[in-house]
């Protein structure tokens, strides 16, 4: 019988090692496995294709909003409504003119049908990203509401929602004050071609001089996307934490009439 019992426990202690160092190994599995960052492709029409690497690591708002909406089908049929030779190239815009950004419903089902914002990862609005606005770079397009008051600093920085650009040329001015949340890692000629489409001032009658103040950015024939759709790598993408979208408009107008502004 003592020959038994001690047969048992012997039993029970292989099985309490083995079970130990499965859970060991799992959570060994889980710390060493290499988390891949997400991968985006992007058809646009008469041009081909572009594949870009996101960074949640440098900024997970941005980077989950671009997803959300991407694999929702927001982008499918945007176009790039703004180019800027030797600068980049930006779409994202619901109404393909840049003046309106993603819903609420457009992020999720039953979301409210109005504007969002989301926080700007960049070092002006305390996150210490650390992308660099060279070529290829992925930036969140925003507002500069400043221009109206210095007091609006906050409200600009967090603006961006659904735009974005991809840059054509470094420009060092641009580090941490937009958010850079990815790099294209196939297809930079897909995105010279599009630079290099016939662009106009957007201002009939205005010439496109190197004297005139308005900025030759707008496509004559602007390039569609046809589609973004993001690889996740098996990765479970939280929905954004948005903000409420600043009402500039009724900024401008109660602070025109409190003030006296011309």
């Amino acid at each position: 019988m003592k020959k038994v019992s001690i047969l048992i426990w012997g039993l029970v202690c292989i099985a309490v090692i083995a079970l130990i160092g499965l859970v060991g190994y799992g959570y060994y599995q889980k710390a060493t496995k290499e988390v891949k960052n997400p991968i985006a492709t992007m058809e646009v029409e008469n041009f081909g294709t572009i594949k870009m690497e996101l960074y949640p690591d440098q900024a997970p708002e941005a980077v989950s909003t671009f997803i959300t909406l991407a694999n929702r089908g927001f982008y499918d049929g945007t176009k790039f409504h703004r180019i800027v030779k030797d600068f980049m190239i930006q779409t994202g815009s619901k109404d393909g003119e840049g003046t309106k950004n993603a819903t609420l419903a457009d992020l999720k089902d039953g979301g409210a049908d109005e504007e969002f914002g989301i926080k700007g990862e960049f070092i002006a609005n305390g996150v210490n990203n650390k992308i660099k606005f060279e070529e290829g770079v992925l930036g969140m397009a925003r507002s500069d509401y400043t221009q109206y008051s210095s007091d609006l600093a906050e409200q600009s920085y967090n603006s961006g929602a659904s735009q974005f650009f991809i840059m054509t040329e470094e420009n060092a001015s641009l580090n941490g004050q937009y958010t850079a949340f990815g790099k294209v890692i196939e297809g930079m000629d897909v995105v010279e071609k599009i630079e290099n489409v016939e662009v106009t001032s957007g201002e009939e009658g205005t010439e496109s001089t190197s004297d005139s103040t308005a900025e030759v950015s707008k496509p004559v024939n602007p390039p569609v996307v046809k589609s973004i759709k993001v690889d996740t790598m098996g990765v479970q993408y939280d929905e954004p934490h948005t903000l409420e979208a600043f009402d500039y408009m009724t900024w401008l107008t109660e602070n025109y009439n409190l003030n006296g502004y011309q």
